[in-house]
């Protein structure tokens, strides 16, 4: 018995492959067709329809009295709770102590991280000796190493600083690290077929190549320093806003409460926004390149 082996018919001829009596669709239909089943453009200010739609269901919730005011606030009672705190520089004072602890323990868990990340990735010698202990630690949650951090630093400002920056330092390293040892072999190879020494092909070709590594650390390390901050706020602190709102806790103030997170929420979409834009103008040289 003899089998012929044929390769699979184009796409094309598929497509134009209909059943008697119906119309054969034109050159190109096939290709309408297959695009328009992809994503289509979305619309300008679409990841506003979720927000708006909660916002709306929160604001009817309180108007028929389906949302207990003594649990969930309304939204009139939340801005108005808002302008109160802004015009007695309460909130002012609050956001200020927050932005100047998560700022500080971000830019040091930013030095320290992507120096071990350069470090480890680009000797063998760093790998053996950084690489292990990051992992451990990576494995251990930071806000677990708050008693023993107490028990060293006491509970001042350099111990909430200290576990901003721990947090901050795992997500730099294991991003930057990543992308500096997965550089595509393929480069290497050209680099030693054109004698490029180390130095250069550190310089020219590894460095650019971890950045996008580098960004989306930068990126999860500014919400992690969010996250943290909202924790550490509540252990012996003066002011901040997680201060404010573990005090707003203890007298009932869900109106508080909420403003608080509202303004975490915005800090935190204005600074991933920030890194965004500056992702962009940074690697737009990717784009000349694959172009």
């Amino acid at each position: 018995m003899t089998s012929t082996l044929s390769a699979p018919a184009p796409a094309a001829a598929l497509a134009r492959t209909v059943a008697p009596g119906v119309e054969r669709p034109g050159p190109g239909a096939a290709d309408r067709q297959i695009r328009r089943l992809g994503l289509r453009k979305a619309f300008p200010f679409s990841r506003l329809a979720g927000v708006l739609l909660l916002l709306a269901v929160w604001a009817v919730g309180s108007l028929t009295g389906f949302i207990d005011a003594r649990k969930l606030s309304a939204p009139w009672t939340v801005v108005t709770t808002a302008v109160d705190l802004i015009s007695t520089g309460i909130l002012q004072e609050h956001v200020l102590a927050s932005l100047s602890r998560a700022a500080i323990g971000f830019a040091f868990g930013v030095v320290i991280g992507t120096a071990l990340a350069v470090v480890a990735g680009l000797t063998r010698s760093g790998d053996a000796l950084i690489d292990g202990p990051i992992q451990l630690k990576r494995a251990i949650p930071t806000l677990g190493l708050i008693p023993l951090l107490i028990l060293w630093l006491g509970i001042g400002e350099t111990f909430k600083i200290v576990i901003i920056a721990l947090g901050v330092v795992v997500h730099m390293y294991i991003q930057t690290h990543n992308s500096l040892t997965s550089i595509d072999n393929r480069y290497v190879e050209l680099a030693e077929v054109l004698g490029l020494s180390r130095a250069t092909f550190i310089r020219k070709v590894v460095l650019p190549g971890a950045m996008p590594g580098f960004f989306l650390g930068l990126r999860l390390s500014v919400t992690g320093a969010w996250l943290t901050l909202i924790v550490v706020e509540g252990i012996n602190a003066v002011t901040g806003l997680g201060k404010m709102m573990y005090n707003a806790q203890n007298y009932g103030q869900s109106d508080v409460i909420l403003v608080g997170l509202a303004v975490y929420g915005i800090f935190g979409l204005l600074s991933d926004s920030v890194l965004r834009y500056v992702e962009r103008r940074s690697l737009s040289w990717r784009k000349t390149l694959a172009g």
